[in-house]
């Protein structure tokens, strides 16, 4: 029997002449894989960037959710959001789960057995997955280049199970295995797993992007840039979690936008055909970190010198990107230049209780 060949989607680049402007864009897709009737919490992060994903992807796409909100939310009491086939696997399985329905539609479609184009095929694992108890799966599919985009949506804690701390969990974030107390103040000691980088450094011949659900134009395209990709992609998308972030409601979309701006989020991409990083995104301002800590309740209890620590940890941020830093952010990395948290001295009152 002839072999068929296996032909594969291509999705065209939205125009996007202002990547840090909020607006409408009319070529949008009308297509909604991601439907109402979720369970997700009000201003889910992880939600909005479903949604863009698998518009961005389109109809003829193919979902795998390994355990995390994602699933639980979900995928309750015979109510889904999903308007294309997904499924669920294990959360140590994503990237072995993920390549076996890739391997399978390729072997469907060269004998014949399946009819018209390849589908996208994308996983979308939280940081709990991605980053920890599935990274060794996921680096597997990646190595072995299957055709498939693996998205990691962080939203920088085991928030499925309680608000744990994981590998993504920033420096000075409050969960209920970082808790600040009077012999650890700062809560979270340990600075995040540079997951992104990690991919790009372990896989070279892979598409892998970072991005952010404040910026949804930038966000879609590169979904459709790691579906276009022939073979592996793997993307890093920041998603704030109003439960564990402790935030207003409203606030997801501005939060994806400040973590940009103050540096804690880098936003890059890696070009396999080059074998370089592009760090040509670039946000409207450059802010400092204590503008977006304020925000969240989870950084509540931080003093003026953890502040400072984490301010200068952005500004390496921004140094490794080749971006000059301005004064302002040179002086708020300077203790002298930062002040306790408004909080601070009242969670240290209740710490000394417990």
């Amino acid at each position: 029997m002839a072999t068929i060949e296996v032909q594969r989607q291509v999705l065209p680049i939205l125009g996007n002449p202002n990547q840090g402007a909020r607006f409408y864009n009319p070529d949008l897709p009308s297509s909604e894989p991601f439907v109402p009737g979720h369970r997700t919490c009000a201003g889910c992060g992880p939600s909005i960037q479903y949604r863009m994903t698998s518009k961005a992807a389109g109809d003829n796409t193919i979902l795998v959710g390994p355990t995390g909100c994602m699933y639980v939310a979900n995928s309750s009491y015979l109510c889904t959001p999903y308007n294309v086939p997904w499924a669920h696997t294990q959360i140590g399985s994503a990237g072995s789960f993920t390549a076996g329905v890739a391997a399978a539609y390729e072997a469907m479609i060269r004998k014949g057995k399946w009819k018209g184009a390849y589908p996208n095929i994308i996983c979308e694992a939280g940081d709990g997955s991605a980053s920890d108890i599935g990274l060794a799966s996921i680096s597997g599919a990646l190595y072995r280049n299957h055709d498939c985009l693996i998205i990691c949506y962080d939203n920088e804690q085991y928030a499925n199970t309680g608000i744990q701390a994981s590998s993504r969990t920033p420096y000075g974030g409050m969960t209920t295995f970082s808790p600040p107390g009077p012999e650890v103040p700062e809560g979270k000691k340990l600075y995040p797993k540079d997951l992104a980088r990690m991919m790009a450094a372990g896989h070279p011949h892979c598409y892998v992007a970072t991005a952010s659900v404040g910026y949804p134009i930038d966000l879609m395209n590169k979904v459709r840039k790691g579906l276009n990709h022939k073979g592996a992609s793997y993307l890093m998308v920041y998603t704030p979690c109003q439960k564990g972030f402790v935030y207003e409601t409203p606030r997801s979309i501005d939060l994806g936008r400040l973590v940009v701006e103050c540096g804690l989020y880098p936003m890059w991409e890696w070009n396999p055909e080059k074998r370089e990083f592009d760090y040509s995104f670039r946000p409207q301002s450059m802010r400092p970190v204590a503008e977006y800590l304020k925000l969240q309740g989870r950084f509540g209890h931080l003093h003026a010198q953890h502040i400072a620590n984490l301010q200068q940890f952005a500004n390496e941020q921004w140094q490794m990107m080749g971006i000059e830093l301005p004064e302002a952010l040179i002086k708020a990395a300077d203790v002298k230049n930062q002040t306790n948290m408004a909080a601070a001295a009242e969670a240290e009152q209740v710490a000394l209780t417990v």
